[in-house]
């Protein structure tokens, strides 16, 4: 795992936060902010721009947990939130957040190499299948719209599905385009004129 990852960490506790800090460093994490207060996470994500947040907090509220998420940006950060007690609502809660890893019974220094990497592996992963399921909704969306126009040129000029496919991409290649893009302008066009 890399160890130029930059890394905010919110601890309340200053002796526990000392021990933290010193534990990343220990694991070669030189570039480590540390907040005490969960207030102050959004300004200081922000200006710091981390790569990395861990969050210690002791007995989270569902709202607390949710919030947090938010403003430490779970969906574009690996995010590793520390409580010492849960329930099934609040696991379920930080999982729907998108928090990268949610460990109970604490922020403890011996296991915090260990936790930051699977959160980062964690994140990473999710963001590779949030990807796939990005491209398979624009494939899905394009297949569509090329469909539609196939179906314009079917009608308007009399000819098969084949024939329209062909002629969508002699037009894309003769305008240096992709077939999508002429098969967009078609629809586009085609709607216009309703």
């Amino acid at each position: 795992m890399q160890n130029d990852l930059k890394i905010l960490v919110v601890e309340p506790d200053v002796a526990k936060a000392q021990d933290i800090v010193g534990a990343l460093e220990q694991n070669g994490w030189a570039a480590v902010t540390l907040i005490a207060k969960a207030a102050d996470l959004a300004p200081t994500l922000k200006r710091e721009d981390p790569d990395v947040v861990l969050i210690d907090l002791a007995n989270p509220d569902r709202d607390t947990l949710e919030h947090l998420s938010l403003a430490s940006d779970a969906k574009s950060r690996p995010v590793a939130m520390f409580v010492d007690q849960t329930d099934a609502a609040l696991t379920h809660a930080a999982i729907s957040a998108g928090l990268s890893a949610y460990v109970v019974n604490g922020l403890h220094k011996d296991r915090l190499r260990a936790v930051l990497e699977t959160a980062v592996a964690r994140f990473r992963s999710n963001q590779k299948i949030q990807s796939e399921l990005d491209a398979a909704k624009r494939a899905l969306a394009d297949r569509k719209t090329i469909d539609r126009a196939k179906g314009l040129l079917m009608r308007a000029r009399q000819i098969s599905e084949d024939d329209a496919y062909k002629l969508l991409r002699k037009t894309a290649m003769d305008q240096g385009r992709k077939v999508i893009d002429v098969a967009t302008a078609l629809v586009t066009a085609a709607d216009l004129l309703q």
